[in-house]
């Protein structure tokens, strides 16, 4: 008889994803779900948070089925850069605005690259932000501050 070899590092994140979306989904159904053609404030978060389970219960599935490889260093790096660059913008768009936070939030995650060079990520950020602005300011017309109190002279 063969021995039931799996994947932990997969089954551990499978498990996580069921254990967010199972509590999710429970979650939702506390609010008004509405129908699919008039959505309730809780219908799209139940729809992500059924689709995460699913994903989950998948990749629990597939753990069983492949022996994994062992689980290399953690990148301690892209966890110190990526992780705060998110929270800055959210932290920081009132007061700024979006072209400045942005282009910080950019920087900020560009290192998370051992290989990324202060110059290359200064024009990273200069480009994404630009783009940014021409789309979300410009073409759809949203309405945010490209400038904000902080930075207003």
């Amino acid at each position: 008889m063969k021995s039931l070899t799996f994947d932990t590092t997969n089954a551990i994140c499978g498990a996580v994803f069921v254990a967010l979306g199972g509590f999710f989904v429970y979650e939702c159904l506390n609010l008004e779900l509405g129908t699919a053609l008039r959505m309730g404030p809780g219908y799209f978060p139940l729809v992500l948070a059924s689709v995460l389970v699913l994903l989950g219960a998948i990749i629990l599935v597939q753990s069983t089925r492949v022996e994994g490889e062992p689980m290399g260093p953690i990148a301690l790096r892209g966890m110190l850069f990526i992780l705060p660059a998110p929270v800055f913008f959210g932290l920081t768009v009132r007061g700024l605005g979006f072209v400045p936070s942005l282009f910080f939030t950019a920087l900020i995650a560009a290192f998370a690259s051992q290989r990324m060079k202060p110059l290359m990520a200064l024009a990273l950020a200069a480009g994404i932000t630009v783009f940014s602005v021409a789309v979300f300011s410009y073409a759809l017309g949203l309405p945010f501050e490209r400038f904000g109190p902080w930075v207003r002279f």
